[in-house]
């Protein structure tokens, strides 16, 4: 990871070729207040919209072009950032077209980013327990029209496997589409309740569709309160995003 000199982002550890870029905002470097201190970029939050505005303003400014910023409902409609405006309602998007920038906002949810060995097509992933369960993963991939040997994955910061406390319907809802799955879930401290590794849930997904290059999957949304927003932590919080384009 490292830092840009105008805003603290992150930018992912992976081999993508040299065109495809990425990054991945922190809470820090925008204008909002409390809870939503202080770069919130989601626009459903009740933040005041004219912060919001400012901090995609600011966040903006590190693209080629203005991100498709998506109406994400969990589910697993892909966009074309270079075709749709923003307010699409989609949980995830691809983009062929140069300077056309895909945009993931999650708060503990897993942002997947994708892209192939040729730098020709890249994707974004909102991966939350619904999404992943029904397939958004799955249906990025096969918008991107690449076999799964071709591309690379990085996965983003999400709440963690010691954090993610799910009740029997969550397990039994991964479990019935892949019996591997049982292996990411560890029996929680009540009955009916399971620590979810939903990187490890994602992996699985992705190993299925042939992508093996998987990167990423080591930071905690929950536990690292300084860089990231938690929903499971807070409750009412802003929203990180996670954007991905491709280069002249």
């Amino acid at each position: 990871m490292s830092a840009t000199d105008t805003l603290p982002v992150l930018v992912p550890d992976w081999p993508a070729p040299a065109r495809v870029r990425a990054l991945v905002t922190t809470r820090a470097g925008g204008v909002s207040a409390k809870p939503f201190d202080t770069l919130n970029l989601g626009d459903h939050v009740d933040d005041v919209p004219a912060y919001v505005a400012e901090n995609r303003r600011r966040v903006a400014a590190l693209l080629p072009g203005e991100p498709l910023w998506l109406t994400q409902v969990h589910g697993t409609r892909v966009a074309d950032a270079a075709i749709e405006t923003s307010g699409a309602q989609a949980d995830a998007a691809i983009a062929r077209q140069a300077r056309a920038v895909c945009a993931i906002m999650t708060a503990d949810c897993l942002p997947v980013l994708l892209c192939d060995r040729a730098g020709t097509v890249v994707g974004a992933a909102h991966a939350g327990w619904r999404g992943l369960c029904d397939g958004v993963i799955e249906a990025t991939v096969t918008a991107m029209g690449q076999p799964g040997e071709t591309l690379l994955a990085w996965l983003g910061p999400a709440i963690g496997p010691a954090a993610f406390e799910v009740g029997d319907e969550v397990r039994a809802a991964f479990v019935a589409r892949d019996a591997a799955a049982a292996a990411a879930f560890k029996p929680g401290a009540q009955p009916g309740k399971w620590w979810a590794g939903i990187y490890q849930l994602a992996r699985q997904r992705l190993a299925r569709l042939g992508v093996h290059a998987v990167y990423g999957g080591e930071l905690c949304t929950v536990s690292d309160h300084e860089r990231f927003f938690s929903y499971r932590r807070d409750g009412r919080t802003g929203r990180m995003a996670s954007l991905i384009w491709l280069e002249d």
